[in-house]
């Protein structure tokens, strides 16, 4: 009986898989698009029982191939990219393939967790998990805002645990295929090695340049938030999966900047020293962006606590740290 990870050699799906194979589950079906052939890189050293392309997959599904063989669906294949505007290509990679596993699992009677997103927030300043908060500003956000809709209107049909949560900023290891979708910490560890120095907006909704804040996460805790509901298959619902505090771009950067010294055995700096070293620099924003940038994120949790999730999350010092450490060794 075979556990299904969609997006499986992406981001969150290969660090979920990373997970399974620690608690000795190996009879994993991963289901991905390798037309961007690199991402092979986040499988390669992972143990799993097969591989299916996403279109072959779908059309196994519609034949039954799978039917009575698997125990649940991680899903976490579409398309991420917040700044695509093909509308059509948005739906049918989100919303159309969320809504047909969400058929399979429940004629299945199969859990079924998956990835939405802090994007159905848009604009907001209010981050709970209730339609009057949710105002999506591009295709992306509208695709998992109108498939958390439709999760919504079905609840009282559901025959087995059906589980959307709202991951916020992530960051962490096997990231870099994203290119500019990546995480702010990896372009910031990027920038620091080649440059010797990060950039960061300047000013904007208010904040000071580089005082935005946002609710930055590791995949190491999404990953968690995962395997706790695939442990619990009696809880359902939608879920934000952040840390509940925002840290500032700042911070961030510093926790960068810091983190590769220590490996270099230099001593650690503060904001202050790094800005006056010019290793934290500021610069406009790109044309048509300012106005558009979420300057501030941070999840509300009380929800994702009330489901009896526990586990602290980690702060950016501690979450960077770790993962400039594994960026380095790589």
């Amino acid at each position: 009986m075979a556990i299904i990870v969609t997006g499986a050699a992406g981001f969150v799906g290969s660090n979920l898989i990373k997970a399974l194979n620690h608690a000795g589950e190996d009879d994993i079906l991963a289901v991905d698009n390798l037309t961007r052939g690199e991402k092979f890189r986040n499988l390669a050293e992972l143990r799993i029982a097969d591989y299916l392309d996403k279109e072959e997959f779908l059309r196994k599904l519609a034949l039954g191939a799978f039917d009575g063989e698997v125990t649940a669906v991680l899903h976490q294949g579409a398309c991420s990219d917040t700044l695509e505007t093909n509308g059509r290509y948005m739906m049918e990679n989100n919303y159309r393939y969320s809504a047909e596993l969400l058929d399979y699992c429940q004629a299945e009677e199969v859990p079924y967790i998956y990835a939405s997103s802090a994007s159905v927030y848009g604009a907001g300043r209010v981050f709970k998990e209730d339609p009057e908060f949710e105002r999506p500003l591009n295709v992306y956000g509208y695709s998992k805002f109108l498939f958390d809709h439709v999760v919504r209107r079905r609840w009282a049909d559901n025959t087995a645990q059906v589980v959307g949560l709202r991951y916020f900023n992530v960051y962490g290891p096997r990231e870099q295929h994203k290119g500019r979708m990546a995480s702010v910490a990896f372009h910031c560890f990027n920038q620091y090695r080649s440059e010797g120095r990060v950039k960061l907006f300047e000013a904007s909704g208010g904040f000071d340049a580089g005082e935005q804040r946002r609710d930055f996460v590791c995949v190491e805790d999404v990953v968690r938030v995962n395997l706790f509901f695939l442990e619990h298959p009696a809880q359902s619902g939608i879920f934000n999966v952040g840390t509940g505090r925002a840290q500032t771009f700042n911070e961030l950067a510093a926790a960068t900047i810091n983190a590769v010294r220590e490996v270099q055995g230099e001593d650690r700096l503060d904001l202050e020293q790094m800005r006056a070293q010019g290793l934290i620099e500021y610069t406009a924003f790109p044309p048509g962006l300012k106005d558009k940038y979420q300057s501030y994120t941070q999840a509300e949790i009380t929800r994702l606590r009330r489901a009896g999730y526990s586990v602290p999350f980690l702060t950016v010092e501690e979450g960077v740290r770790d993962y400039v450490r594994w960026l380095l060794e790589r």
